[in-house]
């Protein structure tokens, strides 16, 4: 199974507020906004998209191809992604620019306020994935997920020009992004990934009905937070995956990351997307019982027992055929 994940590639910098940004907020004088919030604590980790869904994918025993552009500041960070079964051999270094970085606070109640620095990431236009799949002798799919915008066209183009599967994942970037623009990313795609708000988001700018995305696109995968997910595909029933019960809720940064990472695991070992939809979710929660994005590790046996008591152990033992984490 070959996935080329394409993507941001970036430092996360997470910081904790302990009360409300709402209630630091005046309505009526949101165009003079000018606030500055105390924390408690500084989080510098390892992040962007593309990465997140790398270390999940080779966390699972997958080996994913990162497809991104970085700084020259990588190289400890391209070590411990290689470490964890993920093909760098494909990231784009920059002479001038450092790597990417997200800047990020939540509240206590998991809202957040983020800022993110693209620098080398405004490289990715540079980067043709023909040669990348050339390389590995195929392709199974492309994930395009959120990244210099107009790297995310040429790559959305060249799969339709080349005839590469896709799958549209434009997330933070729907913010940027006008109807046109988000059209061209998601028209044709095998796999359309999105929120609840994101998917608002689509049928708004794109001026297209869910009904009209789904004649475009063959699945819309839709995270639904503590509701799970729900899974739609033209003229068949909508499937809901009831999300794994949290132990704690920790941080939220790159959740869907690490749900994007399960469903992909799933998609490559050829199961249905009810395992898909489930594998996803069991992956998010270790995400968000810790500070940041690649922070976890996956132990098979409790794995596969905590999946067990979310979906039964028949969705346990058919996951169990595939999963190889790195510890027992």
């Amino acid at each position: 199974m070959s996935l080329l994940i394409t993507g941001s590639i970036a430092t996360d910098h997470l910081m904790t507020f302990p009360g409300r940004f709402r209630d630091s907020l005046v309505v009526d004088q949101l165009d003079k906004l000018a606030l500055s919030f105390l924390v408690e604590d500084l989080e510098v980790r390892r992040g962007g998209c593309a990465a997140n869904i790398c270390f999940g994918l080779g966390s699972l025993g997958l080996r994913p191809v990162l497809v991104g552009a970085v700084g020259a500041d990588f190289v400890e960070y391209r070590s411990w992604l290689e470490r964890h079964n993920v093909d760098c051999s494909s990231v784009h270094v920059s002479e001038t620019k450092h790597t990417a970085r997200f800047v990020c606070t939540n509240d206590s109640t998991m809202a957040q306020i983020a800022s993110f620095y693209a620098g080398a990431m405004s490289e990715a236009r540079e980067i043709e994935l023909t040669p990348v799949v050339q390389r590995l002798g195929g392709v199974d799919y492309v994930h395009i997920g959120p990244n210099d915008p107009e790297g995310m066209l040429r790559h959305t183009q060249e799969c339709r020009d080349r005839g590469y599967k896709f799958l549209a994942d434009p997330s933070q970037q729907l913010a940027f992004g006008d109807g046109e623009m988000i059209r061209d990313l998601i028209d044709g795609a095998e796999i359309l990934f999105s929120n609840e708000y994101e998917a608002a988001l689509i049928t708004q700018k794109t001026g297209w009905s869910e009904e009209e995305v789904l004649s475009r696109v063959g699945t819309w995968v839709v995270t639904l937070g503590a509701e799970g997910v729900r899974i739609d595909s033209k003229g068949k029933e909508s499937i809901r995956v009831p999300a794994v019960p949290e132990t704690e809720k920790v941080e939220p940064t790159g959740v869907g990351d690490a749900f994007r990472a399960g469903f992909l695991a799933a998609l490559g070992w050829g199961l249905s997307f009810v395992r898909a939809g489930q594998l996803g979710c069991l992956l998010a929660v270790y995400v968000v019982e810790r500070v940041g994005t690649q922070e976890y590790t996956l132990h098979q046996r409790q794995f596969l027992q905590r999946f067990e008591q979310t979906y039964g152990a028949e969705a346990a033992a058919e996951i169990a055929e595939h999963v190889r984490t790195a510890r027992p």
